[in-house]
């Protein structure tokens, strides 16, 4: 029996309404949430996702301002821009657009961010409040993932969860979210021996590894949930055959597009999964609705505003 699809678009509207309800209670309160975008240098990849963060903000009702440094701009002028943001009190999200350029020490960047305003939940501060079980910023996919497994009505409490993948921005604090949440977590890397029997233990499994469609049916328990946050393109016809063969609409696309999309999960994984988030539709359009979410919940930290009744 095929899995059942878990439609993150569909998850993330749910989001961007309830989050559009609560910026118009807020902004008729006097409160009106901000973020500001920095996006340095022209990468086509960034610009994409900064257009839809901005669009969203409008969408929804929340200040937004893009600021856009030039590719040739300094640490020390990223650090000034960032301490400006810092003190202006219409802004309660900042968000800085990685990649930055190499001359750009990052992690100094992305540390000089007021945790208060962390949307991304990057900061160690934000981590340690995770980690420890305190109110703080979490990050956008893994919030989003949670969203999806709640709304889904798919149990977490005395599951086993295996993550596959352990990055700072998705697979760790997904691993932290699923472990406050009750389940027994395994994470799992490139030096995880016999990495197959390890996510075969899991009841929910969370793939998180930039390699497409790594993850087969021998990885897979009958019946399991697996979250595929994997966003890869194939241009390769030979690969594209590997993973798509007999599948009009795929095809379709690919004729049209010269490229598909696949997720980090193995597309013949539906046959034996009990649900699956898909690729496109999946995890990705939770990322900019928990951004949304995150940036009003911020407006209300550092206010010490209460939670608003929605209308």
């Amino acid at each position: 029996m095929p899995a059942v699809i878990l439609d993150g678009t569909n998850i993330a509207r749910e989001i961007r309404a309830e989050v559009a309800a609560e910026v118009k209670n807020m902004t008729a309160a006097g409160i009106r949430p901000g973020l500001a975008v920095v996006l340095v240098g022209h990468n086509p990849a960034s610009e994409v996702y900064v257009r839809g963060k901005v669009k969203a903000c409008e969408e929804i009702g929340i200040y937004s301002e893009k600021h856009t440094p030039p590719e040739s701009v300094s640490t020390r002028e990223l650090l000034t821009l960032v301490a400006d943001l810092n003190r202006r009190d219409e802004i309660d999200g900042i968000l800085v657009q990685l990649p930055l350029p190499k001359q750009v020490d990052a992690k100094q960047v992305l540390l000089a961010v007021n945790p208060a305003k962390d949307v991304d939940g990057f900061h160690p501060m934000n981590v340690g409040f995770l980690s420890t079980q305190r109110p703080g910023l979490v990050p956008c996919t893994p919030a989003g993932i949670m969203e999806i497994l709640k709304r889904s009505s798919i149990p977490i409490a005395g599951q086993e969860a295996v993550v596959v993948g352990r990055s700072d921005i998705v697979g760790k604090p997904t691993a932290m979210l699923l472990l406050n949440a009750h389940a027994t977590v395994t994470v799992c890397h490139s030096k995880t021996r016999d990495l197959p029997r390890v996510c075969r233990r899991a009841d929910i499994l969370v793939a998180a590894i930039g390699r497409p469609g790594m993850i087969t049916r021998e990885f897979v328990k009958p019946g399991a949930t697996v979250i595929d946050v994997g966003m890869n393109t194939i241009m390769d016809p030979a690969e594209f055959e590997r993973f798509f063969a007999g599948t009009p609409k795929r095809e379709e696309t690919f004729r049209a597009k010269g490229s598909v999309l696949i997720g980090d999960v193995h597309p013949e994984v539906a046959e034996i999964a009990g649900a699956i988030t898909p690729v496109p539709g999946g995890v990705g359009p939770l990322t900019i609705a928990m951004l949304m979410a995150n940036t009003v919940r911020a407006a209300k930290m550092r206010r010490g505003v209460a939670e608003l009744s929605r209308a």
